[in-house]
């Protein structure tokens, strides 16, 4: 079933034929491709070389239920968007990057897919990062994941009482990065709220400036 495949959504940056390093942003629930851009632009500006790809979901929501319910309360809409993250990055990569030098972003529903993307497709990227998000699915979720991140930089950043995402569900979701062999970083922020702040923002920058500046 098709759902997400074909809206395409938007691009930025530097054209991907010709960029050095890629960046797939994922908007959250309600929001649009152009919203998550401007993120992108916004931490990637004076970066040469990165191409920014930010899907479109089907009615601006990737999977209609919460993150925390049963995973497949939110079929097929989760494998569809989890689809369209493999295509990106099959595109990316037919350009002549690797996955080294892709980095998979998003904010709230888009960091829930990011980060359950990366982890049921480990390998070495250029950096994950979960702006308010979790892994999908209740709290101790059997997660028989195999292979590893081999040391690829996550970044979990959120807020210590964020009404969508629980403080253990973030806690979870870095233990099991940490288990597939990820290099990570959680920043919990008391009294943040739903948001992204500077500080987040100055983590995913320094990912981007270290990606494509590696030969």
């Amino acid at each position: 079933m098709t759902i997400h495949e074909g809206l395409g959504g938007l691009r930025g940056g530097t054209p991907l034929q010709s960029a050095r390093a890629a960046v797939i942003l994922i908007h959250g629930r309600g929001a649009t491709a152009d919203d998550i851009l401007g993120l992108g632009e916004q931490v990637s500006r004076g970066v040469e070389g990165v191409s920014l790809l930010a899907p479109q979901a089907e009615g601006n929501t990737w999977y209609p239920a919460r993150f925390l319910a049963p995973i497949e309360d939110n079929e097929p809409y989760l494998s569809s968007a989890l689809s369209v993250l493999s295509g990106l990055v099959r595109e990316i990569e037919a350009a002549k990057i690797p996955a080294s030098k892709v980095i998979l972003a998003g904010f709230s529903q888009g960091a829930c897919l990011a980060l359950e993307y990366a982890a049921r497709n480990p390998r070495r990227y250029g950096g994950i990062v979960g702006l308010s998000g979790a892994l999908i699915g209740p709290p101790g979720t059997p997660r028989n994941l195999m292979g590893n991140l081999a040391g690829t930089p996550v970044y979990l950043g959120c807020s210590d009482r964020d009404a969508h995402i629980p403080l253990g569900s973030v806690e979870e979701s870095a233990a099991v990065f940490q288990s597939l062999k990820a290099s990570v970083t959680k920043s919990i922020f008391p009294g943040m709220g739903h948001t992204v702040n500077a500080e987040e923002l100055s983590a995913f920058q320094a990912i981007v400036n270290s990606v494509a500046g590696r030969a």
